[in-house]
């Protein structure tokens, strides 16, 4: 396990299941990977009892397993996972924007859409950087902002989730072949204009393009045209 430091007292919970969130999409926590709250807490120099709480948490969003006697696992998420996933994203985002669009978002949310828009300028930043890391954290942002228009906090919590997971299987490849990276999908400000034009029909077509290149991608890992990375 990493030793990343010592953690402060601040809503503990939430500090400990942040860091092994940014663990596992740093790749540093792999699929499959075991560990007990005890080696957790001993990393972080805290007690057990938030340790606990933070890798429950994450093992709600699905991003770890629990077994009563080895501890906590890091979830291995399948090819076919990831494709459900995709699928999933796509049928819920098609219906939400299309109801921004009839009921008319871009005056209502013009402040809001100028802060997506630097996310999608720092995301896009990154990519030309080639800063995988920076690059995850500011998609992730810009995709719960975006998702938040709908203003309804369990749609907009799921789509982050998904997304979340999605990038989750994706990083082991990307990390073992740096050369994935020039394909990854940065149309983010694409999508932005789009929205601030109240253009639903372009909003659902970049998106759709975006998740039809993910199942793609995923056909190609089905048919062994992709090595998996090793464990």
């Amino acid at each position: 396990m990493p030793a990343s430091g010592p953690v402060t007292r601040n809503t503990l919970r939430q500090q400990i299941a942040d860091a092994l969130r940014d663990e596992v999409l740093a790749g540093r926590l792999r699929p499959g990977q075991e560990f007990t709250v005890k080696q957790i807490a001993d990393q972080y120099g805290v007690s057990a009892t938030p340790v606990r709480e933070a890798l429950v948490d994450l093992a709600a969003q699905s991003l770890l397993d629990s077994d009563q006697h080895r501890g906590f696992r890091v979830r291995e998420i399948s090819v076919a996972d990831f494709r459900s996933m995709v699928e999933a994203r796509s049928l819920i985002t098609d219906g939400v924007f299309r109801n921004l669009a009839e009921a008319g978002w871009s005056g209502a949310h013009a402040d809001v859409l100028l802060t997506i828009g630097r996310r999608a300028d720092e995301a896009a930043r990154a990519a030309r950087a080639g800063d995988l890391d920076i690059f995850i954290g500011y998609d992730l942002r810009f995709w719960r902002e975006l998702g938040a228009l709908v203003d309804n906090p369990h749609i907009s919590g799921f789509l982050h989730q998904l997304r979340l997971r999605c990038w989750v299987f994706s990083v082991p490849y990307l990390r073992a072949d740096p050369g994935l990276r020039d394909r990854m999908w940065q149309d983010h400000s694409q999508v932005v204009d789009a929205v601030t034009r109240g253009d639903a029909e372009a909003v659902r077509a970049v998106i759709g393009a975006f998740h039809a290149q993910m199942l793609a991608w995923a056909a190609r890992l089905d048919s062994g045209r992709l090595e998996r990375p090793q464990q």
